[in-house]
């Protein structure tokens, strides 16, 4: 007779209720999570750091798969859906059996079952102490976490313990861990979003742009008030710094100073040290200045466009600052961004000339006029911008996420350290007549350890019965 033809929902059902289909999903979800991992991410990787790993055509097949964007691309939310789909129709259909296993324990061993348990062991006794037997084995039990109960049938009666019988649902609790580490992953995918900041120290921002979107508005302001590089003997860098503050509404409601992995959390957002690197622009100079007339010499801290008072008659404006400069067709440029061959442009404002004064330092001829200003300078320090790299981040999944992984992690200990063992005891006749105590003992796991667990029981029921059987058919058996 052929076997009935499944419909194809049944057959789309029983595919994803398959353990295999789960187990290659997942292998598939792990090997892709490691590629987001190797493959540089946008928007946490420098552009131009993504230029320089990549060929452009290799860039541009890694972005059309989605895989500089692994986390947040549909077919991953789609793979997602798959295993959690999966997961769902596996519990679905092995639920009812294990819950059927859980909560009616087998607890009267008949004939036909003490014949087929593997683990067991006959202790003789005498008729006249078939109920003290009983007791001790009761007792014994109880002292080994057992907790038996008697268990009287019309024509026989025995006792059952048993342990952590909990654990036979344990799996169901690590499915409901992935449900919900699956869940957060696919909120993240479809809601959250990354953008990359880069700040100045002293500078603000209320806007990030995420990458391949539209510009988004935070309800507060982030500040940079300070940036810097720590490192090793050998000049390689040890970490970044960055020293952070919300300013909401006009007045600072936190401040951090974030280092990699240990990033700044305000308002469902999260600012993650991501990079550290020189602007190649000025930040502070430190000057001395002295007058031409013969007065004392006079230190000066000045930044960019800014303006120092001199005298009552004279200010001073730093205009261009070049760290490595060269000349060319009567030009000043610069070659690179590294403190190399450094030059000033200032520009003095005398009011007894009413001119501006050109002052370059070093002297450059054909632009500089240093002969003709009131005071003379010379470079004291040097203080180069820093620019660090934030990775802003949204990501209103991790809830479920975090939820996800201290379940998992729960339903983990249950599963590996807590074994669901059982334990019986019957009085049974053996061919010869002969009155014996049968114990039989299973467990769902760990079976090599349950089986010297039952023998150390059965060792111990003997010692307290003060039975010493000498006949080699009257001695225990563990088979």
């Amino acid at each position: 007779m052929a076997a009935p033809t499944l419909s194809v929902p049944r057959r789309i059902w029983q595919t994803l209720a398959a353990i295999k289909t789960g187990v290659i999903l997942l292998i598939v979800v792990v090997v892709l999570s490691a590629a987001g991992t190797v493959i540089l991410q946008r928007p946490a990787t420098d552009p131009d750091e993504m230029t320089r790993a990549y060929s452009p055509q290799v860039l541009r097949l890694l972005d059309t798969l989605g895989l500089t964007d692994v986390f947040h691309a549909w077919w991953f939310v789609l793979l997602l859906s798959l295993v959690s789909l999966s997961i769902i129709a596996a519990s679905i259909q092995r639920f009812p059996n294990s819950w059927r296993f859980y909560s009616r324990s087998y607890k009267s061993p008949d004939e036909a079952f003490r014949r087929a348990i593997p683990v067991r062991a006959l202790i003789p006794v005498n008729d006249h102490n078939e109920e003290k037997a009983l007791s001790v084995a009761d007792r014994v039990l109880q002292k080994a976490g057992f907790r038996p109960q008697r268990i009287v049938r019309e024509n026989s009666f025995s006792l059952f313990g048993e342990r952590h019988r909990f654990s036979q649902m344990a799996v169901y609790i690590v499915h409901l861990s992935l449900l919900l580490i699956f869940t957060g992953g696919t909120i993240d995918a479809l809601y959250g979003w990354r953008a990359f900041l880069t700040l100045t120290r002293g500078q603000q921002s209320t806007q990030v742009q995420p990458q391949n979107g539209k510009v988004r508005d935070l309800p507060f302001a982030i500040r940079c008030d300070g940036a810097g590089q720590e490192n090793y003997a050998d000049g390689s860098p040890k970490r970044w710094w960055s020293d952070l503050a919300v300013v909401k509404n006009g007045q600072v409601v936190l401040r951090k100073q974030i280092v990699v992995n240990e990033p700044l959390v305000y308002g469902g957002l999260r600012f993650y040290q991501a990079s550290y690197g020189k602007t190649g622009k000025l930040d502070k100079l430190l000057l001395t200045a002295t007058p031409r007339n013969g007065g004392p010499a006079e230190e000066l801290t000045i930044g960019p466009d800014e303006t120092v008072s001199l005298d009552p008659y004279a200010t001073v404006r730093l205009a261009e600052f070049f760290p490595d400069y060269a000349l060319g067709d009567g030009q000043v440029y610069a070659r690179s961004n590294d403190l190399q061959n450094p030059a000033v442009h200032l520009i003095v404002q005398s009011k007894a000339a009413n001119k501006a004064i050109n002052v370059w330092m070093p002297p450059i001829p054909g632009l500089e006029q240093n002969a003709s200003s009131p005071y003379s300078f010379e470079g004291k320090d040097v203080q180069m911008a820093y620019f660090t790299g934030l990775e802003v981040s949204h990501e209103p999944g991790q809830w479920a996420v975090w939820a996800g992984v201290v379940v998992m992690g729960i339903g983990l200990i249950l599963v590996f350290y807590f074994v669901h063992s059982r334990i019986w005891v019957a009085p049974a006749r053996d061919v010869h007549g002969q009155l014996n105590l049968w114990i039989g003992g299973s467990a769902n796991k760990n079976k090599d350890a349950f089986e010297h667990r039952f023998h150390a029981i059965v060792k111990q029921l003997e010692s307290e019965l003060k039975i010493f059987p000498q006949a080699e058919l009257k001695k225990p058996f563990l088979r």
